[in-house]
């Protein structure tokens, strides 16, 4: 993930419903019951963790019992300290007093709600990059007796396993904000390991390659068990019937095309918050929806060029509720005028913008009807909204939103199936299409023909624009 090129917009929910989610995630709110119920008679050790005799009592108040109560009492004072619920005032004696960011929570707003938690999930994202407890204690002992980590015997590398999370979590964050739904849909486990680990340009994964996804499914098996308490993911674990070994009985019977079975993730809009967070911090173009509410038309119209649909459409309703629609409407116009390369897709969004604001924008279309750039998106705009008394287009102005509308397609999608349908239905429509277009006083025309040219599955028809885009070209000097 490149940190210069702009991300695909997160649509973000309020920060009061955010920060009432943050309070209501199960680490959180251990975590500042434990500040509270801190005295002092608790004591710390010198990591600043609760000494072993008072997880017990920690336990109890946190109403946790079985094996893991301990462990899991330890990791919520951990974050309470991390967080700042808990102060420690006395690092010699080992007390502590109630922090700062206790207050937040009860009596902060609802980004000081969220600073506390991004802290929070600070800890827990560390967390879960270290590996199985067990397995560290025994490599801690090292040969020689120094009690010193050796990380070789380990095989592990916290760098390494810190950025293979950091990757996963940047691909889950993608998946979810370039998708249709504003919360994302569950990823399979085995999808999410294989776009971190799969090389792009490798058709078929090799059998080396399928045995690391095999292995990080395992490991992020652990780290998103770890990761859903702090809030921020949705996970239905790993069927451990498929963990079992290979002539174990039970697996047997797992089905093991559900590809469910295998762990499926998904951030939780509290989750998507604290990765744009994190994304922000780290240097990257994170934009939200919303970012562009304030700014001109042109800002809208360049902002939401590669945004997709769904996250376009959102952007600009944020950006038409706080203007007269009247007056929005002549600022978009105004703004999707030019020939520089962008200008085709400026119009397209200016055209999808217009279609929110409805009828109060009519005399605004009416007003540049006779615009060389804008005249014929004007007039589709006032015939689809059933307007009287509409000019027809001269066939030039026909020919020049022909060659605007494939351009601006081009920029938006590539060669998608949308337009090479639109190119057979052009061709098919307009027996001499290529003998006049070429002629077509649009920066874009060449570019436009060649591209017919290349998506045109019959090759008479696919000849007949190669040709026209030369004669095109010869005509501008190119």
């Amino acid at each position: 993930m490149s940190d210069s090129s702009p991300l695909p917009p997160a649509r973000l929910h309020p920060e009061a419903e955010l920060a009432r989610d943050a309070l209501s995630t199960p680490l959180l709110s251990r975590a500042a019951r434990l500040a509270r119920w801190a005295g002092p008679g608790t004591r710390v050790d010198a990591g600043g963790g609760l000494v072993d005799e008072q997880l017990p009592e920690a336990a109890e108040v946190l109403g946790l019992s079985g094996p893991d109560a301990a462990a899991d009492a330890s990791e919520a004072w951990r974050v309470a300290v991390d967080a700042g619920l808990v102060e420690v005032v006395d690092e010699e004696e080992g007390t502590v007093a109630a922090g700062a960011g206790l207050a937040l929570l009860t009596g902060g707003s609802p980004q000081d709600v969220l600073g506390v938690w991004l802290a929070a999930l600070e800890t827990v994202l560390a967390d879960a990059s270290v590996p199985d407890l067990g397995g560290l204690v025994d490599a801690i002992a090292a040969e020689d007796g120094s009690g010193t980590l050796d990380l070789d015997s380990l095989d592990w590398d916290p760098e390494a396993e810190a950025e293979f999370l950091d990757g996963v979590l940047g691909n889950l964050y993608l998946l979810t904000v370039g998708g249709d739904e504003p919360t994302g849909t569950p990823v399979p486990l085995p999808a999410l390991a294989a776009s971190v680990l799969v090389p792009g340009d490798m058709a078929e994964p090799t059998d080396a390659v399928l045995e690391q996804v095999s292995d990080a499914m395992v490991r992020l098996d652990d780290q998103f068990r770890t990761l859903e308490p702090v809030g921020l993911v949705e996970y239905r674990p790993v069927d451990e019937a498929l963990l079992n070994d290979a002539g174990d009985d039970s697996a047997a019977s797992v089905d093991d095309t559900d590809v469910s079975r295998y762990g499926m993730v998904r951030l939780t809009p509290l989750g998507l918050y604290g990765l744009r967070a994190r994304l922000l911090e780290a240097g990257f173009a994170a934009p939200a929806v919303g970012d562009l509410a304030e700014k001109g038309a042109d800002a809208l119209l360049d902002g939401t060029a590669a945004f997709p649909p769904t996250a376009a459409h959102a952007e600009t309703e944020h950006w038409l509720a706080r203007r007269d629609p009247l007056t929005a409407a002549r600022e978009l116009l105004a703004a999707a005028r030019g020939t520089d390369g962008g200008a085709p897709l400026r119009r397209l969004r200016c055209q999808q913008a217009l279609s929110l604001v409805g009828l109060p924008a009519e005399p605004a279309l009416r007003e540049v009807l006779d615009d060389a750039e804008l005249g014929g998106l004007a007039r589709v705009w006032l015939t689809e909204h059933g307007a009287a008394d509409v000019p027809p287009p001269s066939e030039a102005m026909i020919f020049w939103l022909t060659v605007d509308t494939v351009a601006a397609q081009l920029a938006a999608e590539g060669n998608s199936e949308e337009l090479r349908a639109l190119v057979e239905g052009l061709a098919r429509q307009h027996s001499g299409f290529f003998a006049a277009a070429w002629r077509v006083d649009h920066p874009a025309t060449a570019d436009v023909l060649e591209a017919m040219g290349r998506l045109h599955p019959d090759k008479k028809i696919a000849k007949e624009a190669r040709k026209a885009a030369f004669k095109a070209r010869s005509q501008h000097g190119g």
